[in-house]
């Protein structure tokens, strides 16, 4: 099943945690499209900022170590440059020791790519997964799908 066979991931509004960013000339293809590449560091971005914000409105889950075990994207849109991009994100589902985030990479109001990951807690004391805390589990609740 393709991420966008699930009409909540193209709603924008369902999405918990937004941030617009610029693109740059460089994220261009011979063809003025945003490329793949671009297009995966963008997500890339948002995984990052999405974390720092966690920590930052959540001081009670402390400096948890992220590690992402999986990635999926589908590419629905051709994205151009030097138009702005929204990056909308939220969770998906948390397990034992993981959860998943879901993506939203929009243009003009369109969902020009949408991802999956699957990130591992570690505990900073130990290698491995570990189980999430619960304030960290809590944190990640307040940013479900809707």
């Amino acid at each position: 099943m393709a991420l966008k066979d699930d009409p909540r991931r193209l709603d924008a509004a369902r999405y918990r945690y937004a941030f617009a960013t610029q693109t740059r000339f460089g994220d261009m293809d011979p063809n003025r499209h945003l490329n793949n590449v671009a297009i995966a560091r963008l997500l890339e971005e948002g995984r990052v900022r999405f974390h720092d914000h966690l920590r930052a409105q959540h001081p009670g889950i402390g400096r948890p170590h992220f590690l992402v075990a999986h990635v999926a994207i589908d590419f629905l849109a051709e994205g151009r440059y030097p138009d702005d991009v929204t990056l909308r994100l939220a969770i998906l589902s948390i397990g034992t020791s993981s959860y998943r985030i879901g993506q939203a990479l929009f243009q003009s109001d369109q969902a020009i790519a949408l991802a999956d990951s699957v990130i591992v807690y570690r505990a900073a004391d130990r290698p491995g997964s570990a189980p999430l805390p619960p304030a960290l589990r809590q944190a990640l609740e307040g940013y479900a799908l809707v």
